[in-house]
Protein backbone atom coordinates (compact mmCIF):
# COMPACT_ATOMS: atom_id res chain seq x y z
CA UNK A 1 0.00 0.00 0.00
CA UNK A 2 1.10 3.58 -0.55
CA UNK A 3 2.59 5.37 2.42
CA UNK A 4 2.27 8.80 0.83
CA UNK A 5 0.17 9.91 3.80
CA UNK A 6 2.62 8.51 6.31
CA UNK A 7 1.82 10.23 9.63
CA UNK A 8 5.48 10.13 10.59
CA UNK A 9 5.97 12.85 7.98
CA UNK A 10 3.25 15.10 9.39
CA UNK A 11 3.42 14.81 13.18
CA UNK A 12 5.82 17.65 13.88
CA UNK A 13 4.10 19.09 16.93
CA UNK A 14 2.82 22.62 16.93
CA UNK A 15 5.00 24.63 19.29
CA UNK A 16 3.02 24.48 22.56
CA UNK A 17 3.81 28.09 23.41
CA UNK A 18 7.03 29.59 24.70
CA UNK A 19 7.17 31.39 28.03
CA UNK A 20 9.01 34.68 28.26
CA UNK A 21 12.63 34.31 29.20
CA UNK A 22 12.96 30.67 28.11
CA UNK A 23 16.15 30.25 26.06
CA UNK A 24 15.47 29.47 22.41
CA UNK A 25 18.00 26.62 22.34
CA UNK A 26 16.22 25.02 25.33
CA UNK A 27 12.96 25.00 23.37
CA UNK A 28 14.63 23.76 20.18
CA UNK A 29 16.28 20.85 22.00
CA UNK A 30 12.93 19.88 23.51
CA UNK A 31 11.24 20.08 20.11
CA UNK A 32 13.91 17.81 18.60
CA UNK A 33 13.34 15.29 21.40
CA UNK A 34 9.58 15.39 20.88
CA UNK A 35 9.83 15.01 17.08
CA UNK A 36 12.06 11.96 17.46
CA UNK A 37 9.72 10.37 19.99
CA UNK A 38 6.66 11.01 17.80
CA UNK A 39 8.46 9.57 14.77
CA UNK A 40 9.20 6.30 16.59
CA UNK A 41 5.63 6.04 17.81
CA UNK A 42 4.08 6.68 14.40
CA UNK A 43 6.59 4.75 12.28
CA UNK A 44 5.20 2.33 9.71
CA UNK A 45 5.44 -0.52 12.23
CA UNK A 46 5.45 1.47 15.46
CA UNK A 47 3.01 1.06 18.33
CA UNK A 48 0.24 2.95 16.56
CA UNK A 49 0.28 0.28 13.85
CA UNK A 50 -0.61 -2.60 16.22
CA UNK A 51 -3.94 -4.17 15.24
CA UNK A 52 -4.32 -6.65 18.12
CA UNK A 53 -2.79 -8.23 21.21
CA UNK A 54 -3.11 -12.03 21.16
CA UNK A 55 -2.20 -14.24 24.11
CA UNK A 56 -0.90 -17.65 23.02
CA UNK A 57 -1.73 -20.99 24.63
CA UNK A 58 -1.23 -24.64 23.69
CA UNK A 59 -4.50 -24.46 21.72
CA UNK A 60 -3.92 -23.52 18.06
CA UNK A 61 -5.42 -20.19 17.14
CA UNK A 62 -5.71 -18.13 13.99
CA UNK A 63 -4.78 -14.48 14.34
CA UNK A 64 -6.15 -11.60 12.25
CA UNK A 65 -3.43 -9.93 10.14
CA UNK A 66 -1.17 -12.98 10.47
CA UNK A 67 -0.88 -16.24 8.52
CA UNK A 68 -1.04 -19.77 9.95
CA UNK A 69 -2.08 -21.05 13.36
CA UNK A 70 -0.16 -20.20 16.52
CA UNK A 71 0.62 -22.02 19.77
CA UNK A 72 3.06 -21.86 22.63
CA UNK A 73 4.40 -24.45 25.03
CA UNK A 74 7.58 -25.57 26.82
CA UNK A 75 9.61 -25.05 23.66
CA UNK A 76 8.27 -21.58 22.93
CA UNK A 77 6.11 -20.16 20.16
CA UNK A 78 5.32 -22.22 17.07
CA UNK A 79 3.46 -21.21 13.90
CA UNK A 80 2.04 -23.74 11.42
CA UNK A 81 1.85 -22.17 7.96
CA UNK A 82 -0.36 -23.40 5.14
CA UNK A 83 1.23 -24.55 1.88
CA UNK A 84 0.69 -21.17 0.26
CA UNK A 85 1.88 -19.14 3.24
CA UNK A 86 5.32 -17.93 4.27
CA UNK A 87 7.01 -15.53 6.66
CA UNK A 88 10.37 -13.80 6.61
CA UNK A 89 12.26 -14.09 9.91
CA UNK A 90 15.71 -12.52 10.27
CA UNK A 91 15.90 -12.17 6.51
CA UNK A 92 15.12 -15.85 5.86
CA UNK A 93 11.90 -17.10 4.26
CA UNK A 94 10.25 -19.80 6.35
CA UNK A 95 7.41 -22.17 5.43
CA UNK A 96 5.48 -24.99 7.08
CA UNK A 97 6.15 -25.37 10.79
CA UNK A 98 8.41 -22.76 12.33
CA UNK A 99 9.54 -22.63 15.97
CA UNK A 100 10.61 -19.26 17.36
CA UNK A 101 12.29 -20.90 20.38
CA UNK A 102 12.46 -19.41 23.84
CA UNK A 103 11.96 -15.66 23.88
CA UNK A 104 13.32 -13.86 26.96
CA UNK A 105 11.10 -11.65 29.09
CA UNK A 106 10.65 -8.27 27.40
CA UNK A 107 12.28 -9.73 24.30
CA UNK A 108 10.75 -10.22 20.88
CA UNK A 109 11.17 -11.42 17.29
CA UNK A 110 9.70 -9.77 14.19
CA UNK A 111 8.24 -11.87 11.38
CA UNK A 112 7.39 -10.10 8.12
CA UNK A 113 4.28 -10.93 6.08
CA UNK A 114 3.92 -8.59 3.14
CA UNK A 115 3.68 -5.07 4.55
CA UNK A 116 2.75 -6.38 7.99
CA UNK A 117 5.30 -7.00 10.75
CA UNK A 118 4.21 -9.62 13.27
CA UNK A 119 5.80 -9.11 16.68
CA UNK A 120 6.27 -12.34 18.65
CA UNK A 121 7.13 -11.39 22.22
CA UNK A 122 7.11 -12.37 25.88
CA UNK A 123 5.47 -10.09 28.41
CA UNK A 124 4.80 -10.79 32.07
CA UNK A 125 5.65 -14.48 31.60
CA UNK A 126 3.25 -14.90 28.66
CA UNK A 127 3.90 -15.30 24.94
CA UNK A 128 2.02 -12.83 22.76
CA UNK A 129 1.60 -11.94 19.10
CA UNK A 130 0.99 -8.38 17.92
CA UNK A 131 0.61 -7.68 14.18
CA UNK A 132 1.64 -4.21 13.07
CA UNK A 133 -0.07 -2.88 9.93
CA UNK A 134 0.94 0.50 8.44
CA UNK A 135 -2.65 1.11 7.41
CA UNK A 136 -4.14 0.72 10.89
CA UNK A 137 -6.62 3.61 11.41
CA UNK A 138 -5.03 4.69 14.70
CA UNK A 139 -1.74 5.30 12.93
CA UNK A 140 -3.21 6.82 9.80
CA UNK A 141 -5.26 9.37 11.79
CA UNK A 142 -2.46 10.32 14.20
CA UNK A 143 -1.70 14.06 14.27
CA UNK A 144 0.72 14.30 17.19
CA UNK A 145 0.67 14.50 20.96
CA UNK A 146 -0.16 17.71 22.85
CA UNK A 147 2.35 18.83 25.46
CA UNK A 148 3.11 21.52 27.98
CA UNK A 149 5.39 24.34 26.89
CA UNK A 150 8.94 23.43 27.93
CA UNK A 151 10.39 25.50 30.77
CA UNK A 152 13.71 25.27 32.64
CA UNK A 153 11.93 25.28 36.02
CA UNK A 154 10.99 21.65 35.38
CA UNK A 155 14.61 20.58 34.78
CA UNK A 156 15.52 19.60 38.34
CA UNK A 157 18.83 18.42 39.78
CA UNK A 158 18.49 15.29 41.89
CA UNK A 159 20.82 12.89 43.63
CA UNK A 160 21.01 9.19 42.92
CA UNK A 161 21.16 7.00 46.02
CA UNK A 162 22.02 3.38 45.18
CA UNK A 163 20.53 0.54 47.19
CA UNK A 164 22.89 -1.95 48.82
CA UNK A 165 21.62 -4.49 46.27
CA UNK A 166 19.24 -4.04 43.31
CA UNK A 167 15.68 -4.66 44.48
CA UNK A 168 13.43 -6.83 42.30
CA UNK A 169 10.26 -4.74 42.13
CA UNK A 170 6.90 -6.11 41.00
CA UNK A 171 4.51 -3.64 39.40
CA UNK A 172 1.15 -3.89 37.69
CA UNK A 173 0.50 -3.38 34.01
CA UNK A 174 -1.92 -1.63 31.69
CA UNK A 175 -3.38 -5.11 31.05
CA UNK A 176 -5.44 -6.26 34.02
CA UNK A 177 -3.89 -9.18 35.90
CA UNK A 178 -0.46 -8.85 34.27
CA UNK A 179 2.63 -8.22 36.38
CA UNK A 180 6.11 -7.00 35.50
CA UNK A 181 9.29 -7.41 37.55
CA UNK A 182 12.09 -4.86 37.22
CA UNK A 183 15.39 -4.42 39.03
CA UNK A 184 15.47 -1.15 40.98
CA UNK A 185 19.13 -0.26 41.59
CA UNK A 186 18.39 2.83 43.66
CA UNK A 187 16.29 5.94 44.17
CA UNK A 188 16.57 9.56 43.09
CA UNK A 189 16.04 12.26 45.73
CA UNK A 190 15.12 15.78 44.62
CA UNK A 191 13.26 18.90 45.68
CA UNK A 192 10.30 20.38 43.80
CA UNK A 193 7.82 23.09 44.78
CA UNK A 194 9.36 23.27 48.25
CA UNK A 195 8.95 19.56 48.92
CA UNK A 196 11.57 16.85 49.37
CA UNK A 197 10.61 14.00 47.04
CA UNK A 198 11.98 10.66 45.92
CA UNK A 199 11.48 8.30 42.98
CA UNK A 200 12.47 4.65 42.70
CA UNK A 201 14.56 4.19 39.55
CA UNK A 202 14.65 1.17 37.25
CA UNK A 203 17.58 0.29 35.00
CA UNK A 204 17.44 2.40 31.85
CA UNK A 205 18.01 2.09 28.13
CA UNK A 206 21.44 3.72 28.12
CA UNK A 207 24.50 2.44 30.01
CA UNK A 208 24.36 3.66 33.60
CA UNK A 209 21.07 5.47 33.04
CA UNK A 210 17.63 4.95 34.53
CA UNK A 211 13.96 4.87 33.70
CA UNK A 212 11.53 6.44 36.14
CA UNK A 213 7.81 5.65 36.04
CA UNK A 214 5.56 7.99 38.00
CA UNK A 215 2.22 9.71 38.39
CA UNK A 216 1.45 13.10 39.90
CA UNK A 217 -1.47 15.42 40.52
CA UNK A 218 -1.90 16.13 36.81
CA UNK A 219 -2.45 12.40 36.12
CA UNK A 220 -5.94 11.82 34.82
CA UNK A 221 -6.49 15.57 34.50
CA UNK A 222 -4.11 16.86 31.83
CA UNK A 223 -1.69 13.92 31.64
CA UNK A 224 -2.32 10.22 31.10
CA UNK A 225 -3.76 8.66 34.24
CA UNK A 226 -1.90 5.34 34.45
CA UNK A 227 1.75 6.31 34.09
CA UNK A 228 4.36 8.72 32.85
CA UNK A 229 7.91 7.79 31.87
CA UNK A 230 11.13 9.75 32.22
CA UNK A 231 14.59 8.71 31.08
CA UNK A 232 17.46 9.81 33.28
CA UNK A 233 21.12 9.83 32.30
CA UNK A 234 23.95 8.25 34.26
CA UNK A 235 24.83 10.07 37.50
CA UNK A 236 27.82 12.39 37.71
CA UNK A 237 30.73 11.36 39.98
CA UNK A 238 29.06 13.18 42.87
CA UNK A 239 25.80 11.29 42.30
CA UNK A 240 23.84 14.16 40.80
CA UNK A 241 21.41 13.53 37.94
CA UNK A 242 19.12 15.70 35.84
CA UNK A 243 15.38 15.10 36.06
CA UNK A 244 14.05 17.01 33.06
CA UNK A 245 10.31 16.62 33.52
CA UNK A 246 9.78 18.51 30.25
CA UNK A 247 10.63 15.14 28.71
CA UNK A 248 8.15 13.14 30.76
CA UNK A 249 6.54 11.09 28.02
CA UNK A 250 3.61 8.82 27.38
CA UNK A 251 4.14 5.08 27.15
CA UNK A 252 2.38 3.23 24.30
CA UNK A 253 -0.58 2.28 26.54
CA UNK A 254 -1.55 5.95 26.52
CA UNK A 255 -2.50 5.48 22.86
CA UNK A 256 -3.51 1.85 22.40
CA UNK A 257 -5.11 -0.94 24.42
CA UNK A 258 -2.72 -3.38 22.73
CA UNK A 259 0.25 -2.38 24.91
CA UNK A 260 1.37 -4.10 28.12
CA UNK A 261 3.08 -1.12 29.76
CA UNK A 262 4.20 -1.27 33.40
CA UNK A 263 2.60 0.90 36.06
CA UNK A 264 4.68 2.94 38.51
CA UNK A 265 5.57 1.48 41.90
CA UNK A 266 3.36 2.83 44.68
CA UNK A 267 6.08 5.07 46.11
CA UNK A 268 6.37 6.92 42.76
CA UNK A 269 3.02 8.70 43.11
CA UNK A 270 4.16 12.29 43.51
CA UNK A 271 2.02 14.59 45.70
CA UNK A 272 2.70 17.61 43.42
CA UNK A 273 1.43 18.71 40.01
CA UNK A 274 4.19 18.30 37.43
CA UNK A 275 2.85 20.55 34.68
CA UNK A 276 5.46 19.49 32.15
CA UNK A 277 5.90 16.92 29.41
CA UNK A 278 3.37 15.20 27.21
CA UNK A 279 -0.35 15.48 27.86
CA UNK A 280 -3.23 13.02 27.38
CA UNK A 281 -3.20 11.88 23.73
CA UNK A 282 -6.07 13.14 21.63
CA UNK A 283 -6.89 9.51 20.93
CA UNK A 284 -7.81 9.04 24.61
CA UNK A 285 -10.21 11.92 25.01
CA UNK A 286 -10.33 15.59 26.06
CA UNK A 287 -7.09 17.45 26.50
CA UNK A 288 -6.56 20.62 28.48
CA UNK A 289 -4.47 22.94 26.33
Amino acid sequence: MSLGNDPASRTTPTRPGTADGVPEDFVEEWEAWHREKEARLSAAHGFLAITGLHWLTDEPQSIPDAPGTWTTGPGGVVVELADDEELVVDGTTVKGRYAFGDIPERGGVDAVWGDIVIEVARRGGHDVVRPRHPGHPLRVAFTGTPAYAPHPRWAVTGRYVPFDEPRPTTVGASVEGLRHVYDAPGRIDFRLDGQDLSLTAFNGYTPGGFTVLFTDRTSGVTTYAANRSLRVGAPAPDGTVLLDFNRAGNLPCAYTDYATCPLPPTENRLPVAVEAGEKIPRERGPVTT
